[in-house]
Parts: structure tokens; C-alpha cells; sequence
């Protein structure tokens, strides 16, 4: 059975491998970055296996009252489509139920679409709005 665990405490050794194994270069090749983005995370939420291996997480940033925005989401692949995903994501939002905004940015692949509309999701476009973003790193 999978275990769930709310603010867990989880370490840059664990949780790097789960980056690497979604192919997620950004962070991998980064990883003084990552370390201080996870530092610095309003929330996170583990999903571990029967032996406690961490096997998926969700991490949150935001002011944890007007605006929460889930900025990773990764469950390894040989644990995807069983549920794992909806189920932090389920919990996050239950967590922060009294949140003004819960904001996730994510490729427009149609399968991912479907996951985050199953999820209580609508893209920005279909209330008439739409998102920037800056990186001055480009």
C-alpha cells in the first residue's frame, strides 16, 4: 500500500533520483538550484512505497493563502497511471482548500491535459485568461 505524508521530510540524496528518472534536465543539471527550491518550498507531499522508498512527491510554492502554485509533480515511472498522482494532488488541494488560487503549469501534451482536467483543473484559456513567464536566465 502507498503511504501519503504531508510535509514530510524529504532529502536532496532521496529526492534527486525521482528528477533524473522523469528526465527533468533542468533540475538535474542544476542541482544547487534544486536544492535551494526544495529549501525553500511552501509544501510537500510524499507518496512512498511499503518499505518507505520515495516513489513520488508533489511540491508546492506560494503564500499558502492567496495563491498556491504546484511546481513539480513527479511519481517514477514504473508507479505512473495507479492513481499516485491524482492522490497528491487530491490531498494538496484539500490541504489548501481555503486558497484563493491553486496554479500548475504543464506542456500541452493531450494526456497531460486530461490528467490535470480530471484533476479539478481548467486551463487558463477556457476562463479568458492567459499566463507569461520571464526567465532572465535566457
Amino acid at each position: 500500500m502507498i503511504g501519503y505524508k504531508k510535509n514530510d521530510t524529504i532529502s536532496f540524496e532521496e529526492i534527486f533520483p525521482l528528477y533524473e528518472a522523469v528526465g527533468w534536465t533542468n533540475y538535474t543539471s542544476n542541482p544547487t538550484m534544486l536544492k535551494n527550491a526544495l529549501e525553500h518550498s511552501l509544501f510537500l507531499i510524499s507518496a512512498r512505497d511499503e518499505e518507505g522508498n520515495l516513489i513520488g512527491f508533489l511540491r508546492a510554492v506560494g503564500d499558502g493563502f492567496s495563491i498556491v502554485y504546484i511546481q513539480d509533480i513527479i511519481v517514477l515511472p514504473e508507479y505512473q497511471r495507479q492513481g499516485i498522482g491524482t492522490q497528491l494532488i487530491r490531498q494538496t488541494l484539500e490541504y489548501f482548500k481555503e486558497v484563493y488560487q491553486m496554479i500548475l503549469t504543464t506542456d500541452s501534451e493531450l494526456k497531460t491535459l486530461a490528467f490535470y482536467e480530471s484533476n479539478g483543473f481548467t486551463a487558463l484559456s477556457k476562463v479568458g485568461c492567459t499566463s507569461f513567464m520571464a526567465n532572465p536566465l535566457l
